[in-house]
């Protein structure tokens, strides 16, 4: 099995470097290449096709939009997922804190998997727990409060009555509030979510891969039967990050802003202080 997991885009305008740096990324691994981009040197440049790819949250900057009405900057990205569907690759989205009430158009229009809050995958012999990771942190009751109200369906119908330009319009508005009470340092959310797996999570699944926390890790814990897998998957922000999946074994890596050749493998941890937002 072969997988990619990234997190935390947050497109928004399509003139934005890192909305290109992603197209790019995505036409990438149409082609093949992701052992390459993923650094895996022992796999040089062979090609090699994925069966999936894993969105785990906060794809788009916003996601107040309709079946029959898209906003149009999302338009392009949204034709490169489609074009690698129709190569073969299953595509996962897993809804974050700045994008939700995605069922509607990309499962059931486009046929792709949804994840609302969170799933349990199984990679070859192994157990994975995937989610965005925005509700690990217990303690952040303000910001849990409002997200179960933007996600009740209360609010869905009410914002099915404005008009999707005016909708638009105040999205980021909606944006910049959802940051104002998530925002935390990456490092320090990077460690919550390590001590929720190591002390929960690690006792029913091998694996944990989350986002939300803007800093790429991949670690390893030692377990009672085999080795724990924990990831933070980073973003498309500062690092460009994904996370590749191929028989067992794990490699983090990030794809370079601009037209130069450097490849990139992040190795076991990284520490690149970023905040989460």
């Amino acid at each position: 099995m072969k997988a990619v997991f990234l997190s935390d885009a947050h497109l928004k305008r399509a003139a934005d470097e890192r909305y290109g740096c992603l197209i790019r990324f995505l036409t990438e691994l149409g082609e093949g290449r992701v052992r390459f981009l993923a650094g895996d040197e022992k796999a040089g440049r062979v090609n090699t096709a994925i069966d999936d790819l894993y969105i785990l949250g906060d794809f788009f900057d916003f996601w107040f939009c309709r079946p029959d009405r898209i906003y149009p900057e999302f338009q392009q990205v949204i034709r490169k997922l489609v074009e690698l569907q129709q190569r073969g690759v299953r595509i996962h989205l897993c809804e974050g804190n700045h994008d939700f009430f995605m069922r509607e158009y990309f499962h059931d229009m486009l046929g792709m998997d949804v994840i609302e809050e969170s799933a349990a995958i199984e990679l070859d012999h192994g157990r994975a727990f995937i989610a965005h990771g925005d509700t690990l942190d217990e303690k952040n009751v303000l910001y849990l409060a409002l997200r179960k109200i933007l996600r009740s369906r209360a609010f869905y119908h009410f914002q099915r009555l404005i008009p999707a330009p005016v909708l638009w319009a105040i999205a980021g508005f909606s944006s910049a509030t959802s940051k104002t009470v998530t925002l935390e340092d990456g490092e320090v959310l990077v460690e919550k979510m390590f001590a929720r797996a190591a002390q929960k999570l690690f006792k029913e699944f091998d694996t944990v891969i989350l986002g939300h926390c803007h800093v790429p890790v991949l670690r390893y814990l030692d377990g009672e039967d085999r080795r724990k897998t924990f990831a933070a998957l980073g973003d498309w922000i500062f690092h460009n990050s994904f996370l590749y999946y191929e028989d067992g074994q794990f490699f983090m890596g990030n794809y370079p802003v601009g037209l130069g050749n450097r490849r990139e493998s992040f190795g076991e941890k990284l520490d690149i202080p970023a905040s989460s937002c």
